[in-house]
């Protein structure tokens, strides 16, 4: 039977499962194909094509007497499955050579193989988490396929890296250490402190494809597959599962050249459904004691406003100005609340001074970005309003005095008229007049500075039932939203007015036309 063609693509797959990883189970198949010497003398019947039929070769007995079919091996591996190699095997058995107590653990393993009938496998053997193995291959990792590959500064500096893995926790995780930041570290302090955050496991399948009876050497052992698993449960595997993919293939180097081929399936048993009706009971369970925790953390003494009263808060942002002559600008920004209704609490600061800011070019204008960010919070005394993000861009004026020498002062040393009271520039405080007169003031249009402000609001009309929010239209309906230019005093007392035409129909109406609730309305 012919057989696929070879899986050349030996990279990594990511694959993410929420199982414990102990569940993983692979099946690695072996098979010794022929020897090499094969590859370069091609049949007669398969001239003109460019791969070989695998079915083309027959079995030839090898120089050890034993026929290719013979040299072939199974073996179902689990997540940090220990099997032993021969070299392990011949060098555990020597007391003299374990020196760690992971070494006499192998030992004692590798005398109760041998006492029940010794290893399953013979070329097929694993390195775990804890061997040696997968320290060396981490730090002698190469980062191409050159054979003769020189390190470069950077993959010298990387190979002092310390990983951190599941089973290894650090003693330093929970102190708090007198010094935030360490303005010299040395070298040593450097390595021990670069650590990946996330913790990892890794796990070697290997191959023996030494020539039968000279298993053992180390120059013969080949890595089949690389398995790493952190703890947000993301399995890498390289190369990956073969699956509907021919199988690979591994040609040894050396005087006698061979050919083996390998398969990597995926054999891990599929939950019952009653497994998983189990399992998604306690994700729910654990969910719910989350949600309870950081319930437990907000706590219930949540801050609530008054009846009646809308609490908004303002995130601002001083965004850029342009239009100016000069460079070096600064923004002094004051808030005014409009006096009826409005309200702000007695640590709030209304005001506010931006950082010195070079301007830019950007098309026929300088403009200064500031990005400089504020917030404030005030207090209305009505009903709720919706909330609403803005951007606002600021027509800016200054005063202007006619005098030459004026002009050229401030034109040479800097410096011009200012406002004594900057709430001139709205309706000063003290002024209690119907129309307030600036004749005489001259000024000079300057340039504009935008600002954008994010509001959120709180209040307990929103807490009310659906029915009482439809008699309850929204500050943001009465007022037509932010956009209008008409003042909140002005529409209120539109609606005091209108109230009062109101009361004044129904006094006019006969008084037995007039019901006992109608009367009592103030």
């Amino acid at each position: 039977m012919a057989e696929a063609i070879w899986s050349s693509d030996t990279g990594e797959a990511v694959y993410r499962s929420r199982d414990p990883v102990r569940n993983l189970r692979l099946r690695v198949h072996l098979q010794r194909i022929t020897s090499s010497n094969y590859l370069h003398c091609q049949p007669a019947a398969q001239l003109g094509k460019d791969l070989i039929d695998l079915a083309t070769f027959r079995p030839h007995p090898t120089a050890s007497g034993h026929r290719p079919e013979e040299e072939e091996e199974e073996v179902v591996i689990g997540w940090q499955e220990k099997l032993f190699s021969q070299f392990e095997v011949d060098l555990y058995q020597n007391e003299a050579a374990c020196q760690s107590p992971l070494d006499h653990q192998y030992r004692q393993e590798i005398l109760k193989l041998e006492d029940s009938g010794g290893r399953k496998t013979r070329r097929i053997f694993t390195y775990t988490d804890s061997d040696r193995y997968t320290n060396l291959e981490e730090h002698c990792q190469k980062m191409t396929t050159a054979a003769s590959e020189m390190p470069s500064f950077l993959v010298e500096r990387m190979a002092n890296v310390r990983r951190r893995r599941q089973d290894r926790r650090g003693t330093e995780g929970g102190i708090l250490k007198s010094r935030i930041v360490t303005w010299e570290p040395s070298e040593e302090f450097i390595r021990n402190n670069h650590v990946i955050n996330t913790p990892l496991q890794t796990m070697y399948i290997m191959a023996d494809l030494g020539p039968y009876g000279k298993l053992g050497y180390k120059k013969h052992e080949h890595v089949l597959c690389t398995l790493k698993v952190d703890s947000n449960g993301v399995i890498t595997v390289k190369p990956d599962f073969t699956g509907s993919k021919g199988p690979y293939r591994i040609e040894t180097e050396g005087e006698k050249q061979e050919l083996w081929k390998y398969t990597i399936d995926n054999v891990s048993s599929l939950a019952q459904p009653e497994e998983e009706e189990r399992e998604q009971r306690v994700f729910k369970d654990l969910y719910g004691r989350h949600k309870e925790y950081l319930n437990s953390l907000v706590g219930t003494d949540f801050e609530m406003t008054t009846p009646g009263a809308l609490r908004l808060f303002v995130n601002g942002e001083v965004v850029s100005a342009q239009g100016y002559e000069y460079d070096n600008l600064y923004v002094h920004f004051f808030v005014e609340l409009p006096t009826s209704n409005w309200s702000s609490p007695a640590f709030q600061q209304l005001s506010g001074i931006t950082q010195t800011c070079a301007t830019k070019s950007w098309g026929m204008d300088n403009v200064a970005y500031f990005s400089y960010p504020f917030t404030f919070e005030a207090s209305f005394l009505h009903e709720d309003e919706s909330v609403g993000s803005h951007t606002l861009t600021v027509s800016t004026w200054r005063p202007l005095e006619l005098s030459p020498v004026a002009e050229l002062r401030r034109f040479f040393i800097g410096g011009s008229l200012e406002l004594e009271d900057l709430s001139y520039v709205w309706i000063p405080g003290t002024f209690k007049g119907e129309r307030l007169s600036r004749f005489g003031l001259r000024t000079e249009t300057t340039g504009s500075v935008t600002f954008r402000l994010h509001c959120l609001q709180q209040s307990r009309a929103f807490m009310e039932s659906s029915s009482l929010r439809k008699r309850m239209r929204s500050v943001l309906d009465r007022l037509e939203g932010f956009s209008q230019q008409s003042s909140i005093q002005n529409v209120l007392e539109a609606f005091r007015r209108a109230r009062r035409r109101m009361q004044e129909a129904r006094e006019s109406l006969p008084q037995d036309l007039v019901s006992p609730s109608e009367t009592s309305v103030s």
